[in-house]
């Protein structure tokens, strides 16, 4: 079984783009807290996520640099060779699903999974419950 959850901070905005058949991919790097620390620092890993599709584009939209987010998906590995002939290796984590944990103002993230496209829970006031 090959699943990685996540939940991190975005170290800089999420990079959109579109496939040559115009399917939405973007890229971001969480930073994730370890669980043990050495002489007391804290620390971190930098890992990369990519999503596709509909999420990608709700990712670029609702998240910026700090945003708190958890990822659900899974670990991939691939490898190219470079302009000077070396062979690179790449780690990644494939998002399924990305949730936006960040309250909403505080960055331009929301705190509701928007996967969908249609979901708009939370975008109401305390005037509109029913309770």
């Amino acid at each position: 079984m090959n699943r990685a959850v996540l939940v991190g901070r975005l170290t800089k905005d999420p990079e959109l783009r579109y496939t040559q058949s115009g399917i939405a991919v973007a890229g971001f790097t969480v930073a994730v807290n370890r669980r043990f620390s050495r002489e007391g620092e804290a620390s971190a890993d930098f890992i990369p996520v990519t999503v596709w599709q509909k999420p990608a584009e709700n990712v670029a939209k609702y998240l910026s640099k700090g945003s708190q987010v958890a990822v659900d998906g899974r670990i991939q590995t691939s490898s190219y060779e470079n302009k000077e002939g070396q062979r690179v290796y790449k780690t990644e984590i494939i998002a399924d699903n990305v949730e936006f944990l960040s309250p909403k103002g505080s960055t331009k993230g929301s705190s509701e999974n928007d996967n969908d496209g249609d979901s708009h829970k939370g975008d109401f006031s305390s005037d509109e419950i029913p309770f």
